[in-house]
């Protein structure tokens, strides 16, 4: 007696012909959304920064590359809604998936592989195409600043903040003025806090000092004058106060969620929440960046099986119109879901998860239905 093992995980001729059919789909969705994303951040930069700066076509181009990639793997779920969408159309529009059905192989046998193909792209993407993404957004948000605040630098230049402290104290510090190459402030005042058992902060003493420069451990702090609550102000010719700040830390602003990796993300959540900022929008990121592989599935499932149930004969402009609305209804509902937990109304690991989550469900719900009546 043979025996033959299961093929139940094996990819056949016909599973092989299907994701080749969607991968050539997803390329040419892939292709259009970037180039209209380029397009649209070419114009961007030319009327907002090529506005303050005369910015050769050369440089204008750079700045695209390295903004453009973080916006098109923000929309890479639109890649795969419409790419598998377009692929499964083209497959019933040439009677090919009709012929599949009608010998006898199940749908879960062609879906289930293009959602797995899915799954693997978006751990790629997590690991690999997002950590290069986010440091391209994050060059181009400095040289925005940079060139933006080049032609007024000289006339006003902004105050700068910055936090630090533990659980026992915190430090707010207001500077006019800063000398990142000899890590220095001037015009600076620091106020300082206590920390209660119930985190509330209690003010204790406000220092001025005409320049503050950031050493080994501390600040130190030169004609300085300060006053305790409830005391006499006092002068000092020389203060130093301890701090945990290394000098890249204290001269640089943190980085936005959007221009953070997946790697330094626990890191950054660390930091910020060491300075006693909210570290909610880093949390909402870290959670949306985990549930990204589970969204690729799920829009990929919930396009096929979409094609699947509405390609009739006549029903392609309906189906087509269908789509354009269950895109867009995707995109605001995930919108909404992060702009509540951005504000805390939800937690955000639900902000984050819910919207793969159902996603998923409605792709499974309809696949049962289509498939098993």
């Amino acid at each position: 007696m043979s025996f033959r093992s299961p093929r139940l995980f094996s990819l056949g001729r016909i599973e092989r012909y299907v994701l080749i059919q969607q991968a050539r789909s997803l390329t040419v969705a892939l292709a259009i959304i970037a180039s209209l994303i380029m397009l649209i951040d070419f114009v961007e930069i030319s009327r907002g920064v090529g506005s303050d700066v005369d910015l050769s076509a050369l440089r204008i181009l750079g700045l695209m590359a390295m903004k453009s990639p973080a916006v098109i793997l923000q929309l890479m779920p639109f890649v795969f809604l419409f790419g598998t969408l377009a692929a499964y159309v083209g497959l019933n529009r040439r009677s090919e998936l009709i012929a599949m059905r009608a010998a006898g192989l199940s749908a879960w046998r062609f879906v289930l592989p293009a959602a797995g193909t899915a799954l693997i792209f978006g751990i790629l993407t997590i690991t690999v195409l997002g950590p290069v993404a986010a440091w391209g957004d994050g060059v181009f948000q400095r040289e925005r600043t940079r060139l933006s605040a080049a032609p007024v630098e000289s006339d006003r230049p902004e105050a700068v903040w910055i936090r630090e402290g533990n659980s026992q104290r915190q430090m707010i510090i207001r500077a006019e003025q800063q000398d990142r190459a000899r890590a220095r402030l001037t015009g600076v005042t620091f106020f300082i806090y206590t920390v209660g058992e119930n985190g509330a902060l209690s003010f204790v003493e406000r220092l001025d000092a005409a320049s503050a420069s950031l050493t080994a451990g501390s600040w130190r702090l030169v004609d300085a004058v300060g006053a305790q609550t409830g005391q006499r102000a006092v002068s000092y010719a020389r203060l130093d106060l301890p701090s945990s700040l290394a000098t890249n830390e204290a001269f640089a602003r943190f980085a936005r969620p959007q221009s953070t990796s997946l790697w330094a993300l626990p890191t950054q959540i660390e930091r910020v929440e060491q300075a006693g900022f909210s570290s909610t929008a880093y949390r909402l990121r870290l959670h949306q960046l985990l549930a990204t592989p589970l969204m690729f599935a799920a829009m990929s499932i919930l396009a096929a099986a979409f094609s699947l149930r509405l390609m009739r004969l006549g029903d392609l402009a309906r189906m087509s119109i269908a789509a354009v609305i269950l895109g867009f209804a995707f995109f605001f509902v995930n919108q909404t879901f992060a702009a509540f937990g951005t504000a805390e109304v939800i937690p955000p690991f639900l902000a984050a998860w819910l919207p793969p989550v159902l996603t998923g469900l409605a792709a499974f719900t309809l696949l049962f239905y289509t498939e098993d009546g």
